[in-house]
């Protein structure tokens, strides 16, 4: 038996270098793919991510809300903020024209006085509150009591980021203004009821009242360090899409066979042809691993060369090398399935390729599921390239160990046993035939 084994490994070895072709396609093309694919998508991947948005802020109010936007939006990770042009202080004008040179997507102009309008507006609803004729407001004040902030948008910019930016916007102006409220309600109270202890309270009387925190803990190991970019996703996806196109050299070994009649020859020997196709799934696992590492080794050495995050692997080499292998297994079963299925080489081929490339659509190898609509997220678990990508998935992103992906392995392993099972059934009605 060990004998047959070893010679079969031995014939699809030479029956794969020989084809050189196949070979190019194995190793050139996902490699090709991956660097293409990671540098058309990757502006895309930090549009996503809304990372680094230029915009350009204008403070003419000189106050509280503008030393608070300022302050706030510099500290929020999806803004590039300036407020100087050219090395000069940015003015409504310059605002408008650089935006709609480009240079910025988002111009945001605070009117001269807002803050003034925020606390006129305060004062009147305590005014209203206490009923009180010594809080009475002046009407010329009255009638500025609002803030109107302009944005200047380039046509270009997404609507997601001016929602995400006036969502700031409205943020920033109810906290002044809910500061200043208490300040001013703080100083009514003292005035209505005196009270020593409070007469000479502190500026940051409202900085010491608030209750409610809040604290962002990440349900990942990774603590949100690696975010969703095209290196993270391609590098996977892609390699996972190379494994399971091994079914065009694989069909094409199993028609050669069939053509050159060493298969008949093979069904004379008295072995189970799971045990005779054994060296072939031998041979194509082997060569998947290959293509899995060399993949790898791309993503953590030649895209960073090219201006690319360089790929971050997680916690675990021993759940990558699970998920590899489970990827391996199920890519060559159904390269084994397809070709013993296929009546001919071409038909194999046109089967193969055209299922691979569905199921890769559907997997999220294309278009990651993250961002699919929620029907197609359903579908796309469907598809075992699906599985695998989630494996890597949780590997990259979430911080998972080797146990963290057993599911989607044994998934894959499951499939893999299902195609090598539906294989030698089909081959046992042919031979019937």
């Amino acid at each position: 038996m060990k004998n047959k084994l070893w010679a079969a490994i031995k014939k699809e070895t030479l029956i794969l270098i020989r084809d050189k072709v196949g070979l190019s396609i194995l190793f050139i093309m996902p490699m090709v793919l991956i660097l293409v694919m990671t540098l058309i998508q990757d502006s895309a991947f930090r549009t996503i991510n809304e990372k680094g948005v230029p915009i350009v802020l204008v403070d003419n109010d000189h106050d509280t809300l503008g030393v608070s936007i300022l302050n706030g939006l510099k500290q929020a990770s999806m803004c590039d903020l300036k407020d100087s042009i050219d090395g000069k202080l940015a003015t409504i004008e310059s605002a408008k024209k650089a935006v709609s040179e480009g240079k910025f997507l988002i111009g945001i102009i605070i009117p001269e006085g807002a803050t003034k309008a925020i606390r006129n507006n305060v004062s009147g609803l305590i005014n209203e509150t206490f009923s009180m004729d010594s809080l009475v407001i002046n009407p010329k004040d009255a009638e500025a009591d609002s803030v109107n902030i302009t944005l200047f948008i380039d046509p270009i910019t997404k609507k997601s980021f001016i929602t995400t930016v006036n969502s700031y916007l409205h943020e920033f102006i109810s906290t002044v203004k809910t500061k200043i409220m208490f300040q001013t309600f703080s100083d009514q109270i003292s005035q209505i009821i005196p009270d020593t202890s409070t007469t000479h309270a502190p500026k940051n009387t409202y900085a010491k009242s608030q209750i409610i925190n809040y604290k962002e803990v990440y349900s990942s190991d990774i603590v949100g360090d690696v975010m969703p970019n095209a290196v993270q996703h391609n590098v996977p996806a892609w390699t996972i899409f190379a494994m399971f196109f091994i079914v065009i050299p694989l069909v094409g070994s199993v028609m050669k066979e069939k053509k050159d009649g060493s298969a008949f020859r093979l069904y004379t020997i008295p072995t189970p042809y799971l045990t005779l196709i054994n060296g072939k799934v031998i041979v194509y696992v082997f060569v998947c691993m290959l293509q899995f590492f060399l993949m790898l080794c791309v993503g953590l050495f030649i895209l960073p060369l090219m201006g690319l995050p360089m790929l971050q692997l997680g916690n675990s080499i021993l759940g990558i090398f699970i998920i590899g292998l489970s990827t391996s297994l199920a890519a060559t079963g159904y390269g084994v399935m397809v070709g013993t299925i296929a009546a001919s080489e071409q038909q194999g081929a046109i089967l193969g390729s055209l299922s691979i490339l569905l199921l890769s659509a559907l997997g999220g190898i294309w278009v990651p599921t993250y961002i699919m609509p929620e029907i197609m997220r359903h579908i796309s678990k469907i598809s075992p390239l699906n599985w695998a990508l989630e494996g890597f998935y949780k590997l990259f992103f979430r911080g998972s160990g080797a146990s963290g992906v057993l599911i989607d392995s044994s998934k894959l392993i499951l499939f893999f046993v299902f195609t090598m099972v539906i294989a030698s059934l089909v081959n046992r009605l042919k031979r019937r035939v």
